[in-house]
């Protein structure tokens, strides 16, 4: 079984993300949930994204707002931790939020190029 540095199971700790209101005794153990969380949402809204061709500044300020929303409203509606415990909201906001960026980034520009290739090249010739 997969044991991180505070002792909890892999399950154990994916358990509690799950459960509204868990008690985190690890603060570390619930910035690992909002890391890798946000790297599975990034991933989800550039695929997303990729698809229905958004693309420019409208894209990356959906992705900050949709990202940053999930994360806030789990971390004070349905976990209930106290922010000042991890340094205040923004500290739990900006758990990870540049490699999630890379993820949305990376997933975005595969998607919309495989999907949407030939109408932007025909679109450049015209």
């Amino acid at each position: 079984m997969y044991c991180v540095a505070s002792g909890s199971s892999f399950k154990e700790i994916w358990d509690r993300a799950l459960k509204p209101n868990s008690e985190w005794a690890e603060k570390d153990d619930f910035l690992d949930v909002i890391y890798w969380s946000r790297q599975i949402i990034g991933i989800l809204i550039g695929v997303v994204m990729g698809i229905v061709p958004l693309k420019g500044f409208i894209a990356l300020a959906l992705f900050a707002l949709i990202n940053c929303g999930i994360v806030y409203l789990y971390s004070t509606s349905y976990q209930s931790v106290d922010e000042e415990a991890y340094g205040g909201i923004w500290e739990i906001i900006k758990e990870g939020f540049m490699t999630s960026f890379a993820c949305f980034l990376v997933t975005w520009i595969i998607f919309y190029t495989g999907i949407h290739f030939d109408s932007v090249t025909t679109a450049k010739m015209q």
